[in-house]
């Protein structure tokens, strides 16, 4: 490579690195700006989409972000026993979690505020047993036991008229819009694409972010002529499938499912701060100081718990596959490999990263979870030493002796930072004889005293305070020349099978991880309104682009006719005719909810003059 050349590239990275950092300092006010002609839909078949959609507590109230939220708003503005509840259940919530003064205090704030009955919010709708726990509860037996029994007869107590009188509500009516809203077609136009992430081998991972709510994410895109070439279809839906069903802070979410002229696209959360392994060999030492190491195995464990719980084998853990988020928070990905298991049956198929397989998969026996377990031992020795158990930093050595030591060598602690804890977890974990092996015993990993500094209970919520955080200034992963891939598949023609296929792959948006988007961008609290307080749904929907053409629509029908006498456009097309119009003008000269009177004439002959201008190109089509 000259030096020109050379040159070229580091400027290619540079500014491909510059446009994704400056991506994610998202602007609020322009993205605001953005927004102003967003709506909510009315749903077109009410009936239809509300049988879709079902009539199921959990899924409607607690599942989906949106619909707790509203929920929520409902309880809060139907009536105080209501109100209570919710107030009982997020108060019991924050006691939980609380540690030291701060959970004392939340406790005698549930004492005096929910069991007193003077109180305002004493808990009247309990009835029986639960009632009398309530009144009797106190400092001396205030615990988890007595709260739960409580905790639990109230969510029975919203499960029943409170849900049923919210589904007849405008509040649900609401949800319905945010689920026709959910259901729009998603296509590579609704995003911005920025540099390259990683490569594999059917195609690249790039940062997107989302147009209307500037959400970043990372978008793996699979060639669809290479994944036809290789067979891959199979285990990309298979893995479209696995992504769609976990949903766990402790592994990286499936947001979008869409399909472009060449590519299948998985859009799943960006993590920002880099894989494991970059952090392992790339910055400073090799290996990881061990406050790293403990909490990064104890988020791993928990990950991979969650996985094991819905029978699935993740089966290519390993330190490259572990990503860090902007916050320092680590999450298992690319489950490519990850299969679900038969129910009560075992598999025997060989998969997995030479120098992370265990012996079961070395030796083609059948396996269930267990395997996952070793390479976490695997993983757990390179965060530490910088190098594999069985395998040296940069050694050239054959796969075949690979297995060869796996097999038949024990694990040898030669670095330093192998304190006691940590060669007893490793090792048990590196058993080869499955029987005895850390976690193939219906035993819990976490348990192990290596984590005795870990509080679990925070740790799951999502709590415990990482070691180390990424600077927000900084690219954590390769240059982009580094995943330039010029390869191309020519030879291999595109089907109506392959069409069908494809469209079976592209569902759109993943209902929880597009509501928590909505939700943590401030859609939801721009296009939620106006606020809802019990009104008549019809009346309720409108948002604020219904107010908008409230304000425009006798100027609209004047300009109209002056320019068209005979022409007589329908609400919608002026409607979509002022959405241009306010699209491109200045947003600070005229605020959309502003009606004409407040123009000045200056504004007012220039809104004239591009009403007139669109209305001459509709009566020209």
């Amino acid at each position: 490579m000259t030096n020109v050349t050379a040159d070229l590239v580091g400027l290619d990275n540079l500014v491909a690195n510059t446009a994704y950092l400056k991506a994610q300092q998202i602007d609020r006010t322009e993205l605001r700006k953005q927004r102003l002609t967003l709506t909510l839909p009315r749903p077109k078949k009410t009936s239809a989409l509300r049988t879709a959609v079902g009539r199921k507590y959990e899924p409607l109230c607690e599942q989906q972000p949106i619909g707790r939220k509203l929920f929520q708003q409902f309880l809060l503005t139907s009536n105080p026993t209501y109100r209570a509840a919710y107030e009982f259940l997020e108060e019991l919530n924050a006691w939980s979690f609380a540690e030291d003064e701060t959970k004392e205090k939340a406790k005698q704030g549930i004492l005096t505020k929910f069991c007193q009955p003077e109180s305002k919010s004493f808990l009247s709708y309990l009835t029986g047993s639960d009632a009398e726990t309530c009144r009797c509860l106190s400092s001396t037996n205030f615990d988890e036991e007595n709260l739960e029994q409580i905790g639990e007869a109230t969510r029975e107590f919203l499960k029943g008229k409170p849900f049923l009188e919210y589904l007849s509500s405008p509040f649900f009516y609401r949800f319905l819009q945010w689920k026709e809203y959910e259901a729009q077609k998603i296509t590579d136009r609704y995003f911005y694409e920025f540099r390259t992430l990683g490569k594999g081998g059917f195609g690249e991972v790039c940062a997107v972010q989302v147009k209307h709510t500037g959400q970043m994410y990372a978008c793996k895109k699979l060639d669809k002529r290479k994944l036809k070439k290789k067979g891959g279809e199979r285990l990309a839906l298979l893995e479209k499938h696995i992504l769609e069903k976990v949903n766990s802070l402790f592994i990286v979410n499936l947001a979008y499912a869409y399909d472009s002229k060449t590519h299948l696209c998985l859009v799943m959360d960006l993590m920002t701060g880099g894989d494991l392994k970059f952090h392992i060999y790339h910055l400073g030492e090799r290996g990881l100081r061990m406050e790293r190491v403990v909490y990064y195995t104890a988020q791993i464990t928990t990950g991979i718990l969650h996985l094991h719980a819905m029978d699935i084998v993740y089966r290519d853990m390993k330190p490259e596959n572990v990503l860090l988020d902007g916050k320092g928070q680590c999450r298992l990905s690319d489950l490519g490999l990850a299969v679900e298991l038969p129910q009560g049956k075992m598999i025997c198929q060989k998969a997995g990263t030479s120098g992370y397989m265990a012996p079961e998969i070395l030796k083609q026996e059948h396996y269930r979870t267990s395997v996952d377990w070793w390479a976490l031992g695997c993983s757990i020795y390179e965060m530490v030493a910088g190098r594999l158990p069985f395998k040296d930093f940069r050694e050239k050595v054959q796969s075949d002796e690979v297995t060869r030591r796996t097999l038949e060598d024990e694990c040898k602690f030669m670095h330093k930072n192998f304190d006691a804890p940590t060669k007893d977890i490793v090792g048990r974990f590196l058993k080869k004889r499955v029987g005895i092996r850390l976690g193939c015993r219906n035993d819990d990993p976490r348990n192990h005293v290596f984590f005795k500094n870990i509080s679990l209970h925070r740790l799951e919520a999502g709590l415990v305070e990482p070691p180390w955080v990424p600077k927000p200034n900084v690219v954590y992963t390769k240059d982009t020349a580094e995943f330039r891939d010029s390869s191309e598949v020519k030879d291999i023609q595109l089907n109506a099978k392959d069409e069908k296929f494809f469209k079976e792959f592209s569902t759109g948006a993943v209902s929880i991880q597009w509501q928590k988007e909505i939700i943590d961008t401030g859609v939801f609290d721009e296009l939620n309104v106006p606020k809802l307080d019990g009104r008549d749904c019809e009346t309720s929907w409108k948002s604020r682009m219904c107010i908008y053409y409230k304000h425009v629509k006798s100027f609209s029908e004047t300009l109209f006719h002056t320019y068209i006498p005979s022409f007589s456009p329908s609400p919608d097309c002026m409607l979509i005719c002022w959405t241009i119009i306010f699209k491109s003008r200045d947003a600070k000269s005229v605020h959309v909810r502003s009606n004409h009177s407040r123009m000045d004439e200056k504004k007012k002959k220039k809104s004239m003059l591009t009403t007139a201008s669109l209305c001459f190109v509709l009566r020209s089509v």
